[in-house]
């Protein structure tokens, strides 16, 4: 990869349609709560914890259920009551915590405090069985985000556009997957720290300020476009400038959970932010 306008990365083609579905199977939301226990004479210490994790998990999910009600403006209640109860069989992932205790060591009485920034994931069949009869482009729905390139196949000189496009206003992360395993984030760039999309607009990557082409070059083989969005501002990742993108220093295995870090939008029980990630896969030939 130069450091010229015409940033040279190899790339694939879409392994399928070459307009990209809305990724409703990836959409989550992002939480912060709070559970708490008390020790007993009938429950050690350990126990105390793991009730007060769970405590802060079902509490997690009940305030993903509050903010649908509150933040989702649908006037098809049917949908509406669906989403809920997707929600309410949602399984919920750990990111952050923080754990203290009235008093160190504890004693009878005394109580656990955790925080935690987790993932409230919804029944997946449910939220599939939503998308074959709802429109995911409502920007009333929850956070729907298409991807998709401007051709099925590619050869060697050839250059990939991007076209991204929500149904509501969100910011988004586009990182790159090289088949070596490396990893560029073409957006945010050094020349284009703009992340916030409007809904209802396609957006091309490259273009305007961006420094960069996407012209396929060896090495040859499956690699992926990764889009993460959020209706939050997404958590950092450790990046060096190179040419007019970054490379991504993070590693690989983190960046979904460092990029899920966002920050939750919104006032007490209706605190919560939306996040889907998706990939294309491409392949050049």
């Amino acid at each position: 990869m130069g450091d010229s306008k015409g940033v040279i990365v190899s790339l694939l083609v879409l392994s399928a349609l070459t307009l990209a579905a809305p990724l409703w199977a990836s959409q989550s939301s992002i939480v912060a709560a709070e559970g708490y226990a008390c020790l007993g004479e009938d429950r050690t210490k350990r126990q105390t914890e793991e009730a007060a994790l769970q405590d802060a998990k079902r509490k997690a999910v009940e305030q993903v259920a509050t903010y649908i009600r509150a933040e989702t403006e649908i006037k098809d209640l049917e949908l509406k009551k669906d989403l809920v109860n997707a929600y309410a069989h949602a399984k919920v992932r750990v990111l952050e915590s923080k754990g203290r205790w009235d008093s160190e060591p504890p004693k009878i009485g005394d109580c656990h405090r955790l925080q935690i920034k987790a993932e409230v994931v919804p029944d997946e069949e449910a939220i599939k069985r939503l998308t074959q009869t709802k429109d995911p482009a409502d920007p009333s729905a929850p956070l729907a985000v298409q991807v998709w390139t401007d051709k099925k196949e590619y050869r060697a000189g050839e250059r990939v556009r991007i076209f991204l496009k929500g149904n509501k206003p969100f910011y988004a992360r586009i990182v790159y997957r090289q088949a070596d395993g490396g990893l560029i984030q073409l957006l945010p760039n050094p020349y284009r720290k703009e992340n916030y999309f409007q809904g209802g607009v396609v957006y091309e990557i490259p273009s305007g300020p961006d420094r960069f082409d996407l012209e396929v070059a060896p090495p040859f083989g499956e690699e992926d476009i990764v889009v993460y969005a959020g209706t939050g501002e997404l958590g950092d990742l450790d990046l060096e400038t190179s040419g007019g993108v970054y490379r991504v220093k993070t590693r690989s295995a983190h960046v979904g959970d460092k990029t899920r870090g966002l920050k939750v939008v919104g006032k007490g029980q209706a605190a919560a932010a939306e996040f889907m990630e998706g990939k294309v896969t491409i392949r050049t030939r």
